[in-house]
């Protein structure tokens, strides 16, 4: 793009995955003229042009100047694919707010440059520069001059000044200017029309040259193919706008009727409240006529009001809302069949609006479009649907985030602490900031106000900033797949394109020198176009898609990226999510182990059916949990209810004479049921509740006995509840009964206690406070059994060389267990664990490598086996294979200080435990940067990153996250994996088959009519209907119905099609038909038959060939259309319809990929009959029938010769496919012969020093200030070392 000055070029999104260049240009008139000129000339070429290449658009029309004075933007990806495209630079003016609020240069909301909205404002004018890419807002900052991202609060804001500067709701003025320079709090996603969809189909530069094609065909009255070939492209271009629309229709279904969804499915229940989120603004009120709520409910997000109604009206049987609006004072709801009017507990009623506005000034109701970033929000009732991301300030709220995570289980969000620091509110805590934050598109379930008596939240993003709007932008616009097999089809058309131009060169040389005139010498030339590039390859490429896509959905695996199910055939590392996917999504109690200062003590089996006895254990079990009750179900976190459950307690809410008690009104208490004997108290309340965080692994509450004492329990992962405990309290074998459960796979969860004082209000308290000098309790057991179906398919994606990797969340050693049970990790193998930590004081990062090795523990006989450090190593045990497991923390530190070692670790990097969604991303990510194809199946729960950054996402659950995943199966088991990849081998086997046989099709084509050019001949339209009609279009829709092999063998097929099997293959057969085209045209001239004046030869076939004389008058005149008939055409046309024949038999690849090719019997017998028409043909003397084709007859000997010459071909081309071109061991052979190596970069990582005896270092500790730290060493796993390469 040349030399840009500063100021013309910049970053957009720096660092974020959708980064961006971004250059300025001025449009400049005289260009533009000039363009415009073009247009007109060159018949609307150049446009065309422009819209492949928007780049090329932008240099045309414009001249580089700085991004302040740009009028139009250049954007360019900083990925691989550097995809160009182009934005006009629109202004938004602020100078209709003058009227309204009097708004001027030096007004006190305008002069503060703190935010980012004051610095785009243009003084004095009062306008802002804007782009907008893909649905999101970019302005441009004066003060520090770049575009940057609006419509979502500064993240450098500390959470004091989030209180203070947001803490009252923003001024009227502060609002309009948010408004108009945010835009609206909408995510439209517009259902793209048929006809948008068509269009940009059809400029598809393919199916532009079928219309050249078509054109060109109509012109020379070849009418029949081109309407088969407009019918082709019809299908094909329905199928695909179909494919894009159902995408689209599928995106707004689960954007829009999901944002009503809950209001029709809660219609039943006979209590149902709408709740409320209120606007505040600290500037009075609207006039009244501005507050009503005058917009429709036409299934669009966009203009749903925002409902603020505790006291409406049940409403039962809803089946559909049409509209909805106000009208002097009434609320009108329309439903299917009638009108109802809605007001406290009747219907058909006319309603006061003054009933429904608040008396307290400033609290105002608006429609949820009209929000914008530092709006606060009260929440009032319950069943609250986010239009918005906003962060918690006052009181608590209990969220349903499984439109986001998949998982539909209660999340308790927490006030945002005010916390006297300039650090940004993101990170001020170690605990995740997503605690305090309620996302679009999440239900809150509860709201819990604090002593204000209120919810308030602070808008934080609008729109598509928003944690909802970033899923539906990454459907909108997919990450752009690196196929080499899509840019090797392009290369494969432009050496076509190039042969079909020496072609064209040839037939102007020979028909100039004819004397032919002009017009027909272009038009055979343009001819020459048509036959060498096939204008059915597409329809034909898309039918083998389409087909694989049935198969899968046959089997219950749903795609939504078509596209993608070739990349799958190319799958050599599968990565799996734990907990849902290889393990049962439920926890089953097992049991718990209780300790006292003797030590741990028996273990207590819930499978006995015995209580639990009384103690500070069985109270932490009742009340240490995050559960909620709602209509009278108790909901929440699985585990949680399992433990619960095993307590037998009752849940409820405390009444108003509580306190009498201890206990505050309404708050949450558990209670022993009635059976329960030997329980001294009467209840415990929930008074406080410090949530989980996956970054702490723990939660902790606190609670108050009825009429006893004030106590906090915490519950989380082992080694983090100890470390707050009094060491004494903790039994010294800890360690080992710790590593007796989590080796056998057990999901284990330590509880501790303590007292507190009463004196203290709950609120005061810290959680530092709270959660220090606990006393150990105990170790919960719940069993998390693996599915029937894990085992045999690791074995079966091992077995084929397929890399499994499995990234969690859950604990490393209960990780690692379960590898080991599924066969991830067999029993000759080592584990190596890996223990990263960072920096910490004076001593560097470090990190250290431990063998892992199995014992069995003598004292419990009956269980399996515990987790032991070795801590001597002999030099013969680093023998045999080896699996790298670390944490998430260990991960990051690597990726930090020790980038070096990274690849290396990945090469044998098995187990990832204790990663956060963000990580699963890197992980796949890193792998990728190895070249490996990475596959990721997940049950949806945190994985929608990971699944959107694999080549291939798989998920397994068919909640909204799924939409992140190209593939979604109904089986919730990870047997789809195999399928997938099986299916994925066949379709890209497939569409090789279909490259190959189409480009033979075409040179068969293509060299015929090249020798017929010689002698100013060609063939006819029939003869050309009959081969690309009868012949090609019947092989190419019925060639890819073969179904997947049933074993996954341990190699991959080719991923590239100038590899050296295909190239030779294809180039073989082209030599191998032109040498039989050439010795058919050269030997029928040689016949003595053979006279250019004689048109038939069937007159004198029975006698001798040897005696054969012909007079002058002897010829056999036939009604053909002399242009075309000849005994050269005759021959060619036999020898080149039969050839694509035979060539469709011997492409047609059966095992190790696809079913062998005898069971597609569509296909073979379609063969058999085109087989049987052409010898028939060739060997009846139908004088109609020959005329109709152009053809002479010829003696029964040569009808012989030209069936022997068809049989050579097939004999030779098939010999030559089996026992060359498939011949994997001879290839392999060749390859070590020539010394060739593979130059992936995973294998180039495992060929470094796969002898070093110094790797993998074992009982070593290194740091990163160490010069030698992460020097390059590599270690090759014979377990995943496979003989396949790519050929």
């Amino acid at each position: 793009m040349g030399h840009f000055e500063k100021g013309q070029h910049a970053l957009l999104n720096e660092g974020e995955e959708n980064e961006m260049e971004i250059f300025g240009y001025r449009t400049q008139g005289c260009r533009k003229s000039l363009c415009l000129a073009g247009s007109i000339f060159s018949f609307g070429i150049l446009p065309l042009v422009f819209y492949w290449r928007p780049a090329w658009h932008v240099w045309a029309h414009c001249v580089p100047c700085s991004l302040q004075e740009a009028d139009t933007v250049l954007l360019r990806t900083t990925d691989e694919f550097q995809i160009y495209s182009w934005k006009k630079v629109i202004w938004i003016y602020l100078s209709a707010l003058n009227s309204a609020f009097g708004l001027t240069p030096d007004h006190p909301v305008i002069t503060d440059e703190e935010d980012i909205i004051n610095r785009a404002i243009r003084k004095p004018d009062l306008k802002v520069r804007c782009i907008k890419v893909q649905k999101i807002r970019y302005v441009w900052n004066y003060l520090e001059g770049q575009f940057q991202k609006i419509g979502s609060l500064e993240d450098w804001l500390s959470s004091a000044k989030i209180h203070q500067k947001f803490g009252s709701g923003l001024t009227r003025e502060e609002q309009e200017i948010r408004r108009l320079i945010c835009g609206p709090n909408t995510i439209d996603v517009e259902v793209t029309p048929i006809w948008k969809l068509l269009i940009k189909e059809v400029l598809n530069p393919f199916y532009i040259f079928q219309l050249f094609s078509v054109c060109l065909w109509f012109s020379e009255d070849y009418k029949e193919y081109a309407f088969a070939i407009i019918i082709m492209s019809i299908i094909s271009i329905s199928l695909t706008v179909y494919d894009l629309r159902e995408v689209s229709r599928y995106c707004w279904k689960k954007n829009y009727i999901e944002q009503i969804g809950w209001l029709h499915s809660k219609s039943a229940n006979s209590n149902l409240i709408w709740a409320s989120l209120l606007f505040i603004s600290n500037r009075g009120t609207l006039p009244s006529s501005e507050m009503r709520v005058s917009s429709h409910l036409c299934l669009l997000v966009s203009e749903m009001p925002v409902f603020s109604y505790s006291t409406l009206s049940l409403i039962q049987q809803i089946s559909l809302i049409s509209q909805f609006f106000w009208t002097d004072g009434v609320y009108c709801v329309f439903l299917k069949d009638k009108d109802i009017f809605l007001h406290e507990g009747q219907c058909n009623q006319e309603v006061n609006i003054d009933t429904f506005l608040p008396t307290n000034a400033g609290v105002q109701e608006l429609e949820s479009h009209v929000l914008v970033p530092g709006d606060l929000l009260i929440l009032t009732g319950n069943k609250v649907l986010m239009p918005c991301d906003a962060v918690l300030i006052e009181g608590s709220c209990v969220v349903d985030e499984g439109m986001l995570t998949g998982e539909s289980i209660p999340v308790t969000k927490t006030p945002l602490p005010k916390v006297d620091s300039s650090v940004p509110w993101k990170t001020q805590s170690e605990a995740d900031y997503k605690r305090h934050v309620l996302f679009c598109g999440t239900e809150v379930i509860q709201a819990k106000a604090a002593c204000s008596g209120t919810v308030r939240a602070v808008v934080l993003q609008t729109g598509f900033n928003t944690a909802k709007g970033d899923l539906v932008r990454s459907i909108l616009y997919p990450k752009p797949m690196n196929f080499k097999l899509y840019r090797d089809a392009i290369r494969f058309l432009l050496c076509l394109v190039g042969t079909a131009t020496v072609g064209m060169i040839y037939t102007l040389c020979v028909y100039v020198l004819s004397g032919e005139p002009p017009e027909e010498v272009m038009r055979k030339a343009l001819d020459v176009i048509t036959i060498a590039v096939p204008p059915a390859l597409p329809a034909a490429l898309t039918t083998g898609i389409i087909y694989a896509q049935r198969r899968l959905k046959k089997s219950g695996i749903f795609c939504i990226s078509p596209q993608r199910i070739n990349v799958c055939g190319q799958l050599n590392l599968v990565c799996f999510d734990k907990t849902g996917t290889l393990t049962r999504d439920g926890l089953d109690l097992w049991g718990v182990v209780s300790c006292d200062r003797n030590g741990f003590q028996e273990v207590h089996s819930f499978a006995s059916g015995q209580a639990l006895p009384w103690g500070p254990l069985c109270a932490a079990m009742a009340s240490c949990h995050s559960l909620i009750l709602l209509d009278g179900t108790i909901q929440g976190d699985p585990l949680d209810l399992k433990m619960f459950e095993a307590t037998t307690w009752e849940m409820a809410f405390s009444g108003d004479d509580f306190h009498i008690k201890g206990v505050p009104a309404h708050a949450m208490v558990v209670k022993p049921c009635r059976t329960a004997s030997q329980v001294p108290v009467e209840g415990i309340a929930i008074l406080h509740q410090f949530p989980f965080s996956s970054a702490l692994q723990r939660m902790t509450v606190i609670v108050q006995e009825m009429g006893g004492d004030r106590l906090a329990f915490m519950k989380g992962a082992p080694e983090r509840v100890a470390s707050f405990c009094q060491p004494e309290t903790v039994p010294t074998s800890f360690v080992s009964e710790l590593q007796i459960y989590t080796t056998q796979g057990f999901r284990v969860i330590a509880l501790a206690y303590k007292k507190l004082e009463n004196d203290h209000h709950t609120t005061a308290l810290t959680r530092e406070t709270v959660e220090s000098d606990l006393i150990f309790l105990g170790l919960l057991i719940l069993e998390n059994r693996l599915k029937e179906e894990t085992k045999p398919v690791l074995e079966e994606l091992i077995s084929a060389q397929i890399r499994t990797v499995m990234i969690t969340g859950d604990n490393l050693q209960t990780a690692i267990t379960v590898a080991r049970k599924s066969g991830m990790v067999s029993e000759n193998q080592k584990v190596i664990l890996i223990e990263a930590n960072e920096t910490n004081g004076s001593s560097s990062a470090s990190i250290s490598w431990t063998l892992v090795e199995e014992k069995k523990h003598i004292t419990y006989g009956n269980q399996d086996n515990y987790i032991n450090i070795r801590d001597e190593v002999s030099d013969n045990g680093r023998e045999g294979s080896y699996h790298f497991a670390l944490t998430g923390k260990s991960f990051h530190v690597i990726s930090q200080h020790f980038s070096s070692l990274l690849p290396k670790i990945l090469i044998n990097g098995t187990i990832f435990a204790r990663m956060s969604p963000g990580q699963k991303s890197s992980l796949v990510e890193e792998f990728q940067k190895l070249d490996y194809f990475v596959g990721m199946c997940g049950d949806g729960a945190n994985d929608c990153g990971a699944l959107k950054m694999a080549h291939v996402g798989i998920s397994l659950s068919e909640q909204e996250a799924s939409v992140a995943s190209p593939f979604t199966s109904k089986t919730p088991n990870i047997e789809c994996v195999p399928h997938l990849i099986k299916e994925g081998r066949a379709a890209l086997v497939t569409s090789f088959c279909m490259f190959k046989y189409m480009a033979l099709y075409s040179m068969i084509q293509y060299v015929g009519v090249l020798l017929l050019y010689w002698e100013t001949n060609s063939l006819s339209n029939y003869q050309f209907l009959f081969q690309d009609l009868a012949i090609t279009t019947l092989i190419g829709v019925t060639m890819n119905l073969n179904g997947a092999y049933p074993k996954l063998v341990p190699f991959r097929p080719a991923g590239r099609l100038i590899s050296p099997p295909l190239l030779l293959s294809v180039i073989f057969n082209i030599l191998l038909s032109l040498a039989m085209h050439i010795a058919g045209f050269i030997l029928v001239q040689r016949q003595p038959w053979y006279s250019m004046e004689i048109h038939s030869a069937c007159t004198v076939q029975n006698e001798s060939i040897s005696d054969l004389t012909l007079s002058p008058a002897a010829p056999e005149k036939m009604e053909s259309n002399s242009a075309f008939t000849s005994f050269e055409n005759t021959t060619i046309w036999f020898l080149g319809t039969i050839n694509c024949i035979i060539v469709a038999l011997v492409f047609s690849k059966g095992k190790p990929f696809r079913q062998p090719t005898y069971t597609n019997y569509v296909f073979v017998l379609v063969l058999i009959i085109q087989l049987g028409v052409c010898l028939f043909i060739l060997f009846a003397d139908i004088p109609e029938l020959y005329r109709r084709l152009d053809l002479l007859c010829t003696p029964i000997l040569w009808r012989v010769s030209i069936v022997i010459m068809l049989s050579l071909n097939f004999i030779v081309s098939l010999v030559a496919e089996e026992a060359v071109i498939e011949n994997r061991a001879l290839w392999m052979m060749i390859k070590r012969c020539f010394g060739y190596q593979s130059k992936s970069q995973y294998r180039i990582w495992q060929r470094d020093l796969a002898g070093d005896p110094s790797w993998p270092p074992l009982n070593q500790t290194s740091h990163s200030d160490m010069p030698e730290c992460g020097r390059g060493v590599s270690y090759s796993n014979p377990v995943f070392e496979s003989n396949e390469e790519q050929l």
